[in-house]
Parts: C-alpha cells; sequence; structure tokens
C-alpha cells in the first residue's frame, strides 16, 4: 500500500496520477466499509482510494468509539492491501492532512480532526511507501521494499 497525504488541493491527486497513469479510482462513500472496495479490483492494475475526508465525515456521528473505528480501518486495510497483493495491484490511499493550523472549537470537528490523524498514522503504520505532498512537491516519508 502506498499513501499519499497533504493538505487541500496541495497537488496529491496529481502526484498519483503521474505515479499510477493507469490506476482505477474509487471515491469511498460515507459509511462504506474498506474492505467492500475489492470487488472494483482488476489484476495488475492499481486501485486508487480517495474521499476520505468525507468518508470520515460519516464516522463522526456515529455510535461507535474512536477506538472501535480504527478497529474496524484497521482490520479492513490489512484485508484490502491483502486483497490488493494477492491480485500484484498497487492500493493507494489519499489522504488530507488536517493536523496543521487550529484545532476546531467545534466538538464534531474536532473529533474528525483525531480520526483523520488517527487513520493516517495507522494507514502509514501498514503503508510500504509513505508519500507527503505541499506545493505539488512530493517527498517520501517512508519506503520499505
Amino acid at each position: 500500500m502506498q499513501l499519499f497525504i497533504g493538505g487541500a488541493s496541495a497537488g496529491k491527486r496529481d502526484a498519483v496520477k503521474q505515479r499510477f497513469p493507469g490506476a482505477v479510482w474509487w471515491r469511498l462513500a460515507p459509511g462504506q466499509r474498506l474492505q467492500e472496495v475489492s470487488h472494483v479490483m482488476h489484476p495488475g492494475t492499481p486501485l486508487v482510494l480517495h474521499g476520505l475526508f468525507e468518508w470520515l465525515s460519516a464516522a463522526i456521528h456515529s455510535d461507535f468509539s474512536s477506538d472501535e473505528w480504527r478497529a474496524h480501518w484497521r482490520e479492513d486495510l490489512q484485508r484490502l492491501d491483502e486483497a490488493a497483493a494477492g491480485q500484484h495491484a498497487t492500493l493507494v490511499v489519499i489522504a488530507n492532512e488536517l493536523g496543521r493550523g487550529l484545532v476546531p472549537m467545534a466538538r464534531d470537528q474536532r473529533r474528525l480532526r483525531d480520526l483523520s490523524g488517527w487513520f493516517t498514522q495507522d494507514a502509514a503504520a501498514q503503508a510500504s511507501h509513505v508519500w507527503y505532498v505541499r506545493h505539488g512537491l512530493v517527498q517520501a516519508l517512508k519506503s520499505t521494499a
């Protein structure tokens, strides 16, 4: 799995398109389990997951605790990454960086910021490559392979 992290309009999509020109792109639907995405994988074709901000926004109003969410997406990411490996496909995740700037006053916005940070931490821990994109510049943060 490869993870691309950066702020809004930082150039993440362009960086992914440049590195994975033939990829299938999948926008996560609010409430969708990550493991449900495996049906759109094609052998040898990278799969790009995007829309994480909106997907996580749906989670802030759920009855799941943050720990329950983390357990779900860790397991789902693992299964999805294994499915991609079985198809000889690269799983690519695009995530927004929300950790810079002011901490929101509204409780639900703080929870969204926390969930986003925990998701990217968990995805980065599992990813073989992590890229940070800012101003269209791509910096490798992690590379194991």
